[in-house]
């Protein structure tokens, strides 16, 4: 049986990575971003570098149908998927009364209510199989309330929830669900958001190939989550040891 890797967010940084280790690893890919020409300029590389088939799904996420949409386009296409890995995602940095609520509700859309989605339509059909590996992207965020970035932390304490929760309800299956957690990567994320100066993005920023190989191993091998790196590691321990009067503060000289 040909194996499938499900992609989000493909065209750049910790995604981008990734589906480049699914490629080297001989899986099969189905891309899934907003722009055409780049997913398809992507494939055709992945293709011809590693010899395998990838087929690309141009949608915006944000839309209320879009997981529907890339479930529905994947059957038509006569496709299983072994793999689900949902890696999308962006941030709208800054105190909650000054960010642009369209912009939050989308980030709420996108990673918390799309990733629920994907997995609510994917996952039924890898357990009927009796096989399959799902990857969500979290943050060392899911570990802690960040200040000027409420939501952001908001969403991807969500998805290592919903993930953990998920994954204990499928033990048994042959199905897992793997929540990796980065902390700053060399990425377009920090620039989109305006981070690029923060201390965080200063200091231990990791390359999004080393995050990717890290996340990639964590989900074959079923781990329910895994914090990339020792420094991020680190930053989570001392989360849960320093009282709020003081984590507070540093997060805030972090982050602004």
């Amino acid at each position: 049986m040909n194996k499938y890797a499900l992609i989000t967010g493909t065209t750049s940084g910790i995604g981008k990575a990734l589906a480049e280790k699914f490629a080297q690893e001989k899986v099969n890919l189905v891309l899934v971003s907003r722009d055409l020409e780049k997913l398809s300029a992507q494939a055709n590389q992945l293709s011809g570098q590693y010899s395998i088939k990838a087929h690309v799904i141009a949608v915006d996420l944000k839309k209320p149908d879009a997981a529907q949409m890339i479930y529905d386009r994947v059957k038509e296409m006569d496709i299983d998927v072994q793999y689900l890995v949902n890696n999308a995602g962006f941030n709208e940095s800054g105190p909650l009364l000054e960010t642009n609520w369209v912009n939050d509700a989308d980030m709420i859309r996108v990673h918390a209510i799309c990733t629920t989605e994907m997995m609510k339509l994917f996952i039924p059909d890898m357990v009927k199989s009796g096989y399959g590996r799902v990857l969500n992207l979290g943050s060392i965020a899911s570990y802690m309330a960040c200040p000027y970035e409420a939501v952001y932390a908001a969403t991807k304490a969500y998805v290592l929830s919903v993930s953990k929760a998920v994954g204990a309800e499928l033990k048994g299956t042959g199905v897992t669900v793997t929540t990796l957690c980065p902390g700053a990567t060399r990425t377009e994320f920090a620039g989109k958001a305006g981070m690029e100066n923060t201390l965080l993005f200063r200091i231990f920023v990791m390359k999004p190939e080393k995050v990717a190989n890290i996340g990639y191993r964590a989900a074959m091998r079923g781990k329910s989550y895994v914090i990339a790196g020792v420094y991020n590691k680190l930053q989570v321990f001392l989360s849960k040891l320093t009282p709020p009067f003081i984590l507070n503060p540093v997060l805030k000289m972090m982050l602004r």
